[in-house]
């Protein structure tokens, strides 16, 4: 047995440095070469070309490119262009294109496929959720009707691309190692996994190559390494605490030979540093066994953005650097003549008292004001003459947030003034989402301007209230920031890092690209975290911006009140510059500035402790990113369980049940230990009931029998069918004896 299984190990061995060959792959394909028919997109060829004339260099010598093109200007497409041009075009095209959430994979997904009219065979999508998937392709056929209908109402043309179907050649490829293709055909998300040329998932998909330390799940994604090239899109958006683990991943890409693309405009310097040595150092290994033992090649580095594309051979960090400084230099430079889409200013807000009532009540009531006074400087005009504004109100936490929703709710108007307000957090029934991110993905997609009035819910609350302002609110987390493709007239931030300012900044005239003649991002001075935070028994600040932020227990900052922590040319016309710009680490202002302390909590992260004094109080944290490649502890598990990948706390699951006989819905908690599983009704839970005061509204009618019973229809399900497969929801396990609240507008929440 034991000789049979090692030659048989032996001759699989042998057929992985030809695998890649005997994949399907997609060659000659007219979409990826033909030239970009208008001007702002003029920029991709240039980066097509420029990977063109690095192909043959780079199988030698590796790939490390960063597209740090602008938001709006097709980097999603420019990316798989970069990477067809790398490839050689009669062995094929194969590359992966890995994100951080699902929103996101699928977006991304459904780009590529519509643009380059590729089948679900050459191109795989894989997000780990049927139910969401679905969801997914409900509200897209939705809104692509929505659009259908707004198209022609306005008489714009389509963006379907009229060119025929078949552009290209689709090598289904055969592999003759039997071996492995009976493996693969033994599950289809695997061979999808490994197969399909162009992959579009989840990084949780490709993560288990380093991370796997049993089971065998690290195979499939070691195997996609392998016989793929990579694009990481966002990776600065990752937490901090997950840096060490997407370097592993970069590592490992290096030394299983694929060439690495990294997507993001707000990629901090010190993350570059980071993933280039992690990529270089696995590319040395590669080297060592397919270059002749020439291991210490200079790798083919690239940088593109909307203005230029360059090249360069690095043989180390220092000279990587050197040429992204030079790049990003160049960078600012052209960004500071463009026009100016987003003005902010700092809202001064201060606390008469720790009780977190009168916070919250403090909060609402600046809150009403700040809104009232955007959509006055920032709306459009209605056919009907009366104004309307969409505007975002980022909260860092939900439970705070729906505090001050609730006080919103019960508030007051001024006279003439109507308030539809969308509460978005991700503690939500699956389905309930999903219509949530339905109904504004229509309402926010705003290229055509006059689509907004044939928005149902907006044209019906227009025609209903005669008040000549309409404001409608989305109040939400983080969730809003990443993933969603919307534009808003006018957004309040409550603060928890630049990042996320950032970030949010860029859901401002996103699709419109009007210049503001005044300030259109009003940027809270605290949060509520730091508004009722205490000091500790050393009398020092407890961390406020955390959670989401930067700061930790063993990494305060030195003040929470922006007005003394964040310069106002950071702020007030507001880019990723603070992002991608490398500031002078100096001790004595570490812990006195938002933007010195993000990126010293990178470096922190990344690398060991460099030759300087640290500011009073702290420690360099042991387990950064480099010991993985610079003490030879790849073949352990130790970083892996020290740094894991998204660690995250122990939650359970619950589904919100209605069936035909229910008149209200039930929650029940989920055990999942059994099969069939069981729904046993859940006594952790209050339903709330109580209607809006007059002038306020909820923009969406979201009660879970008309969500439910729409899903029902779309897809000839019973309730209690729709309930089950799309009423799921997780949430954290609770140390106390405080119960869920829910209401159909708020959705999940704890009162503080």
């Amino acid at each position: 047995h034991n000789i049979g299984v090692s030659h048989n190990a032996y001759l699989l061995a042998r057929s992985l440095p030809t695998l890649k060959n005997t994949l399907p792959a997609i060659t000659r394909h007219k979409g990826f070469k033909q030239r970009a028919k208008l001007d702002k997109f003029r920029w991709q060829d240039k980066a097509y070309d420029l990977a063109c004339s690095v192909r043959e260099s780079s199988v030698a010598q590796g790939f490390f490119g960063i597209n740090m093109a602008s938001t709006g200007k097709g980097k999603t497409f420019a990316n798989a262009r970069i990477m067809y041009g790398l490839a050689d075009e009669n062995l094929g095209c194969r590359f992966s294109v890995a994100l951080g959430l699902r929103t996101l994979t699928l977006q991304t997904g459904d780009a590529l496929k519509q643009r380059l009219h590729l089948t679900d065979d050459d191109l795989a999508v894989l997000i780990g959720s049927a139910a969401v998937q679905q969801l997914h392709d409900i509200s897209k056929q939705a809104l692509q009707a929505k659009l259908a209908v707004s198209n022609s109402a306005t008489g714009s043309e389509s963006l379907a691309d009229p060119i025929a179907e078949h552009l290209y050649v689709s090598y289904e490829g055969s592999l003759y190692d039997g071996r492995l293709k009976n493996w693969l055909n033994s599950s289809p998300k695997l061979n999808q996994l490994v197969s399909a040329p162009v992959l579009v998932s989840t990084i949780d998909h490709l993560m288990p190559a380093t991370e796997g330390v049993r089971g065998g799940k690290q195979i499939a994604p070691m195997l996609r390494l392998l016989t793929a090239d990579l694009v990481l899109d966002e990776p600065d958006e990752f937490d901090t605490a997950d840096l060490p683990a997407l370097c592993r991943l970069v590592n490992w890409a290096g030394m299983l030979g694929a060439r690495v693309l990294f997507s993001s405009a707000t990629l901090p310097p010190v993350l570059v540093c980071a993933l280039f040595e992690a990529y270089r150092t696995g590319r040395e290994h590669f080297n060592a066994v397919n270059a002749d033992g020439r291991s210490q090649l200079p790798v083919i580095c690239a940088w593109f953005d909307e203005f230029t594309a360059v090249k360069a051979e690095c043989a180390d960090k220092k000279q990587l650097m050197q040429q992204h400084t030079l790049f990003v230099e160049k960078r600012v430079k052209e960004l500071a003549t463009q026009p100016v889409l987003r003005k902010a200013s700092l809202l001064g807000v201060t606390a008469s008292s720790k009780n977190p009532d009168l916070i919250i009540s403090q909060l609402a009531s600046l809150i009403q004001q700040s809104i009232c006074q955007l959509h006055s400087q920032h709306h459009q005009v209605a056919p009907t003459g009366q104004k309307v504004s969409i505007g975002l109100v980022r909260m860092a936490n939900i439970n705070p947030m729906v505090a001050v929703a609730k006080q919103l709710l019960q508030m007051a108007v001024p006279v003439d003034y109507h308030i539809h307000y969308c509460i978005y957090h991700s503690q939500y029934p699956l389905s309930v989402r999903s219509a949530i991110e339905q109904k504004l993905d229509a309402a926010l997609t705003r290229y055509n301007t006059s689509a907004l009035w044939l928005q149902a819910e907006i044209s019906r609350a227009l025609t209903q209230y005669p008040q000549d302002n309409h404001l409608f609110v989305v109040l939400a987390t983080s969730v809003a920031e990443v993933g969603r493709d919307h534009d808003y007239d006018w957004a309040i931030a409550e603060p928890s890092s630049m990042r996320s300012l950032i970030q949010l900044a860029g859901r401002i005239q996103r699709h419109r690209q009007q210049p503001a003649n005044s300030d259109n991002l009003l940027i809270l001075s605290q949060n509520f975290r730091a508004l009722k935070a205490s000091t500790d028994r050393f009398g020092k600040l407890k961390p406020a911006y955390c959670q989401p932020g930067f700061e930790r227990e063993d990494l305060r900052l030195d003040s929470h009140d922006l007005k003394e922590i964040l310069p106002e040319e950071s702020f007030l016309a507001i880019n990723a510059l603070p992002r991608i710009t490398q500031p002078s680490l100096l001790p004595s202002k570490i812990l006195s500035s938002l933007v010195l302390f993000e990126h010293f909590s990178l470096f922190q992260n990344l690398f060991p402790q460099p030759d300087m004094p640290l500011p009073k109080d702290v420690v360099w944290p042991p387990d950064y990113a480099a010991r993985w490649w610079q003490h030879d502890v790849t073949w352990s598990a130790e970083l892996q369980r020290r740094k894991p990948f998204r660690k995250s706390s122990p939650d359970e699951p619950y589904c919100l049940m209605l069936s035909e006989e229910d008149d209200e819905p039930v929650f029940t908690r989920i055990n999942d230990a059994v099969w069939p599983l069981e729904y046993i009704e859940a006594e952790n839970f209050v339903t709330e009931s109580w209607l809006p005061t007059q002038g306020n509204h909820a923009w969406f009618t979201l009660d879970v029998l008309s969500v439910y019973q729409q899903r029902a229809e779309q897809m000839g399900l019973t309730l209690e069918e729709v309930s089950k497969q799309f009423g799921e929801i997780r949430l954290r396990v609770k140390q106390n004896a405080e119960k869920w609240h829910y209401h159909p507008v708020l959705g999940i929440f704890q009162n503080l």
